[in-house]
């Protein structure tokens, strides 16, 4: 069971390979690569090229939960929106992590970074930065600004980033994005769009010592997931989920 399904509206749980050199964009290479992974998931029908020039492959999103991959000019992105299990999203990203290098003609030699991100989506119709600032708070010096008279929160999407280890090499990010603007806020007009929740574990890859792409996602993942339910769930996530439903 996804254990993170009752915290929001939507939970995701994406990978990213960062590579140094541009991919392959030639059709048959592109065509070879989706068509291997079409064959393990014939659900996989939705392909587009889009005009800046990433190539996408999906399931229907109509049905809630859907598995997609990308191929961008630097970049090779999987994703599991609303996995029925997280180990459900390991089978995907392993899957694309263990074709795409034959495929796309890339070695670990290439590789800049691998990013495991985990994704939760809150659907807000009203002011994101407002709910944001009155769910975290602010810096104890900074709370007597939200008291000012006839003051709004026009944005605050905080982030931090942190090093995992001493070399730098594996680090994580938590950063928090809104959707409001102040067209918005002047009108008082707010259409529902989501407040997301991103956090991340970056690995770069220089002086991995042989470690494979597989590797190297299942231990960022269980990093990932480790300090997602110890930090960012009871800090972050759960703050947020309970000030929305306080103002609707």
């Amino acid at each position: 069971m996804n254990p993170y399904g009752s915290l929001c509206d939507d939970f995701c749980l994406y990978v990213y390979v960062n590579t140094k050199m541009e991919l392959p964009n030639r059709r048959e290479t592109v065509l070879h690569f989706f068509d291997s992974l079409q064959k393990s998931i014939p659900t996989l029908t939705d392909f587009d090229c889009r005009e800046s020039g990433e190539f996408v492959l999906e399931e229907d999103r109509e049905l809630g939960t859907y598995r997609w991959v990308s191929l961008e000019k630097k970049r090779v992105c999987s994703g599991y929106v609303n996995p029925p299990t997280v180990e459900a999203a390991d089978i995907h990203h392993e899957r694309v992590l263990d074709v795409a290098p034959f495929h796309l003609d890339f070695s670990p030699l290439d590789c800049e970074a691998l990013d495991v991100l985990f994704a939760f989506d809150f659907m807000y119709s009203g002011n994101h930065d407002e709910v944001v600032a009155e769910a975290l708070g602010l810096p104890s010096n900074l709370e007597s600004l939200l008291q000012v008279p006839d003051a709004k929160v026009l944005n605050y999407e905080p982030a931090l980033m942190m090093s995992l280890e001493d070399g730098c090499r594996l680090q994580c990010r938590l950063n928090i994005e809104t959707r409001t603007n102040a067209f918005q806020i002047r009108t008082g007009q707010f259409p529902e769009a989501p407040i997301s929740v991103y956090f991340t574990v970056r690995q770069y890859w220089g002086r991995q010592g042989g470690k494979s792409f597989i590797e190297s996602y299942r231990l960022q993942r269980a990093k990932c997931q480790e300090l997602v339910e110890n930090h960012i769930v009871p800090s972050v996530v759960r703050p947020l989920a309970e000030a929305i439903a306080n103002k609707q």
